[in-house]
């Protein structure tokens, strides 16, 4: 019996590298790839409509309404009603069309502040969010409470898989919204074309962050859909540490910068170390192997050839 696999969002970041990946695993499935030009997933109606003319058994709700640190310091609203709505009609609607089997991302923002690194799956209510986006991360949260009360009402069978600092291609490149590697490659590709002589960089590079290739997790998502029967939440990361300015010094060595980075110390360098505990996916024989370099590399190249020859294609 074939399979209907539904994936919301799927011209986003993630969801345009499982998209590929579904297509090349599933061959004799139907997948169903919705963004928001097709449902309007905050209204319950059009929730409904996409369920009732798809017709899934499974469904990857990928779709978010996410930004980066200034749009979610300005629009918290937002973000939380947004997120909080996308998440609860999916599960709603999903359990009562009975689908078997949920699958539910959420970002490693949702962690707690205070957690420690490397940081365990259980770690997740032991504080609050990072204050700065807490109303995007708070809302995704839920999706935790949903899949563990959706499952003891109606047995709805869903997972929540919480990725590392995604990277890769297909992200969002835009001044204001992107986070940190597509922040940098735009600015060390303009640096570039502009001849700038220096870059400024925010705080001293010294955080250490646990960045993850997006087409590791998307190839890991089919695992989840073949095997039912693990439940719970799951950390996909690499588990590997790099620091900021490592980072920045690997792409300015990447895209072939000369000029000098100039670290302004009186910027904010945020939570100094997020690393993410991958024990629970490397016990099921899973693991985020591309390396950063090898990453970045992709990512890059992907870039440029965008942004020189179809920008519309690309967020910038």
């Amino acid at each position: 019996m074939k399979n209907k696999i539904l994936v919301t969002g799927v011209t986003g970041f993630l969801g345009s590298h499982l998209n590929q990946v579904l297509q090349q695993k599933y061959p004799d499935d139907e997948i169903f790839g919705v963004s928001s030009k097709d449902y309007d997933l905050l209204d319950q109606v059009e929730v409904k409509k996409m369920f009732a003319e798809i017709c899934p058994n499974i469904v990857v709700h990928l779709a978010a309404y996410s930004g980066g640190i200034g749009a979610n310091r300005t629009y918290p609203a937002d973000f939380f009603y947004q997120n909080i709505l996308l998440m609860s009609l999916v599960f709603e609607q999903a359990a009562k069309s009975n689908v078997d089997r949920l699958i539910y991302t959420i970002g490693g923002c949702s962690y707690p502040a205070i957690a420690e690194s490397p940081i365990k799956e259980e770690s997740m209510w032991d504080g609050y969010a990072q204050e700065e986006s807490a109303g995007y991360s708070m809302a995704k949260k839920m999706g935790i409470v949903a899949s563990k009360s959706y499952y003891a009402q109606y047995k709805l069978n869903s997972i929540v898989l919480i990725p590392g600092n995604m990277y890769g291609e297909f992200d969002n490149f835009r001044e204001n919204e992107s986070h940190v590697i597509p922040g940098m490659i735009r600015r060390f590709y303009e640096a570039n074309e502009r001849g700038d002589k220096e870059i400024q960089m925010w705080g001293t590079g010294s955080p250490k962050r646990d960045f993850v290739y997006a087409g590791d997790v998307a190839k890991i998502i089919p695992h989840f859909i073949d095997n039912f029967d693990i439940r719970g939440t799951f950390n996909i990361s690499t588990g590997t540490t790099t620091s900021i300015k490592e980072l920045a010094e690997t792409i300015k060595r990447l895209m072939g910068y000369n000029g000098k980075l100039c670290w302004d110390l009186s910027k904010p360098d945020g939570q100094m170390i997020k690393i993410f505990d991958v024990d629970k996916i490397n016990k099921l024989g899973l693991f985020c192997d591309t390396d950063i370099k090898t990453g970045l590399e992709k990512t890059i190249n992907w870039y440029i050839e965008m942004y020189e020859n179809d920008r519309s294609s690309i967020r910038i």
